[in-house]
């Protein structure tokens, strides 16, 4: 269900705040403890550590502005740690089992990150066992890993990404890894499949607004962007009628529900046109003063360029068709109501929330980021 309002988050550094991260790892005298910094180039190494008989170790660093991911590392033992401020977390594990077995204190984001670690290590037992049966064929084991992969993506789509996708868990669910047949790929895999896109865009759209102008933020809009690319290269060529290098990407996110005539309406089909997508519940409280609000601009702009393309989450359809057929603008309808995937997609945390898309289809601002929202339209008209 959608949150009733949109939580802000307050996110303050300076340099001379700090975040601590110590404890134990008992039977790894004399190893090499290395605290890494898991950049978007790779591991690049902090700190590291020559653990006595204790195990003792402590690491720390300047808080981040934005969430940032470390691990704690002995040879090919790992602990992954997300930081997002001042935290102080301690980490207690037995070598060499501390990948699958340690216990985490001080960060709520690090407990699920944890989860998913561990959810990840199942899922690999399982796929070692499927393609280790001798009583499977080639196209049963090919079978079996495929529906493995999808529950397991369903669960952490809906449990983890989706849910929130302005944590730094969800931004580390997508870059999860399986073995399969001695070679390692992405679980969350943007190239091959359009749900999986849609993961990262989810997760990307949240940490603009969230951390705006974050690294993490604008690489996982070039994933996403590559992702659809790619994707619509191979249905052309699959379809063999649009030519591969005429293929065009856009940068947000596809709608396709019907409207009051039930005719299905696809938000990318008003390419060339300012586009304000609003997410709406007709039955709110103050629904009609903001539906006059909306009138003015659409009179005001529309001769210029600017549609409004308005998603309903109400769960009651025929007042719904009711309340928009003096509408002049595209009104559209999700049967799911706030349970809604589309919601979901654009990190809807509250209701009303809207979005202004450029004339090439591409996402530019939410609610949250807008102080004038006449003088936003003007600039993209």
């Amino acid at each position: 269900m959608l949150a009733i309002a949109l939580a802000a988050l307050c996110i303050t550094s300076c340099s001379d705040e700090k975040f601590h991260v110590s404890g134990t790892i008992s039977n790894a005298q004399d190893s090499l403890l290395y605290f890494e910094n898991m950049s978007l180039n790779g591991p690049v190494t902090v700190d590291s550590v020559k653990l006595g008989k204790d195990g003792s170790f402590s690491f720390d660093g300047d808080a981040p502005k934005d969430p940032e991911f470390y691990r704690l590392r002995i040879d090919r033992q790992i602990i992954n740690v997300a930081i997002d401020s001042t935290e102080n977390i301690t980490v207690k594990a037995t070598y060499p089992q501390m990948s699958a077995q340690y216990d985490i204190e001080g960060s709520e984001e690090c407990l699920k990150i944890k989860e998913l670690a561990q959810m990840q290590l199942n899922l690999q037992a399982t796929v070692n066992a499927i393609q280790q049966d001798p009583r499977l064929n080639y196209d049963q084991v090919d079978t079996a890993i495929q529906t493995a992969l999808k529950s397991y993506k369903d669960k952490v789509k809906l449990n983890y990404i989706f849910k929130a996708p302005m944590k730094a868990y969800a931004y580390f669910a997508l870059f999860q890894t399986i073995v399969v047949g001695n070679q390692v790929g992405l679980i969350f895999n943007p190239h091959a499949s359009k749900e999986d896109v849609q993961a990262y865009a989810a997760v990307a759209t949240s940490w603009d607004t969230y951390y705006p102008g974050s690294e993490r933020g604008k690489n996982l809009h070039n994933i996403a962007i590559a992702g659809m690319k790619d994707l619509r290269i191979v249905e052309a060529q699959q379809a063999q009628t649009i030519p591969a290098d005429k293929v065009n990407t856009a940068g947000v996110l596809e709608i396709a529900l019907p409207d009051n005539k039930g005719v299905t309406r696809k938000l990318t089909s008003l390419k060339g046109k300012v586009v304000l997508l609003d997410f709406h519940i007709f039955a709110s409280e103050g629904s009609t003063a903001r539906i006059m609000k909306l009138r003015e601009l659409y009179n005001k702009y529309h001769a210029q360029g600017l549609e409004i393309y308005q998603v309903s989450l109400d769960p009651d359809e025929h007042f719904w068709k009711e309340s928009v057929a003096a509408l002049p603008w595209v009104c559209v309808h999700d049967e799911d109501g706030t349970d809604s995937q589309y919601a979901a997609m654009y990190n809807v945390q509250s209701v009303p929330t809207f979005f202004l898309i450029d004339r090439n289809n591409t996402l530019q601002k939410r609610d949250a980021q807008i102080k004038d929202l006449d003088a936003e339209i003007k600039a993209l008209l």
